[in-house]
């Protein structure tokens, strides 16, 4: 079973945030898989499904994003999902908007999100795709700028960034990370 996880925070306040790029891209998953989140179990919002020859669960951990490591754990424990066949989606600050980058390992790089997932799982190799969010501008916080919804002139890169975001997690259904990761980190 693959377990493909998008980060951010429940709530309507929240919704298309800078900091719910990972619940947008499970949602763009969602509907090119045809895997509704259906399902409230383990502290988050999930579909299970079948894709590409692949038992695929989205999840999209409701705990927000400081205590995601809590659900990922849970359903990793519960299915007995490998590490390899885990696969994050989240906001990354150093990263322009936009632009999304695949790795296998990494250290959490100051989002709390990881940072709960490293802590939970007791690792940092696990695969991931950042998508790009920028940095906000001189004397505005990380927190309001996160939290803040995206500019009218960024909403095409964002919303190619989700596109591509899912078309590589489709791909990784049927391909290593590894290969993916040469194919989408142009």
């Amino acid at each position: 079973m693959r377990l493909i996880v998008g980060l951010g925070n429940p709530g309507r306040q929240y919704e298309h945030t800078r900091h719910n790029v990972g619940f947008d891209t499970i949602d763009e998953l969602s509907k090119r898989l045809n895997i509704p989140l259906s399902q409230s179990k383990w502290k988050g919002l999930y579909g299970i499904g079948q894709a590409s020859g692949q038992k695929v669960l989205l999840l999209k951990p409701l705990t927000f994003m400081n205590l995601s490591g809590e659900a990922v754990r849970a359903v990793i424990d519960y299915y007995q999902i490998e590490i390899e066949d885990l696969l994050i989606i989240y906001d990354d600050l150093d990263l322009p908007v936009g632009k999304i980058r695949l790795r296998q390992k990494g250290s959490p790089g100051g989002h709390n999100g990881i940072k709960s997932i490293v802590a939970h799982l007791g690792t940092q190799e696990f695969n991931r795709i950042r998508i790009g969010i920028d940095r906000p501008e001189p004397g505005v916080s990380i927190i309001d700028y996160v939290l803040g919804r995206f500019r009218p002139d960024e909403s095409a890169a964002i919303q190619a960034a989700l596109k591509k975001s899912a078309e590589a997690c489709e791909a990784w259904l049927t391909l290593p990370f590894l290969q993916v990761m040469n194919q989408y980190n142009k």
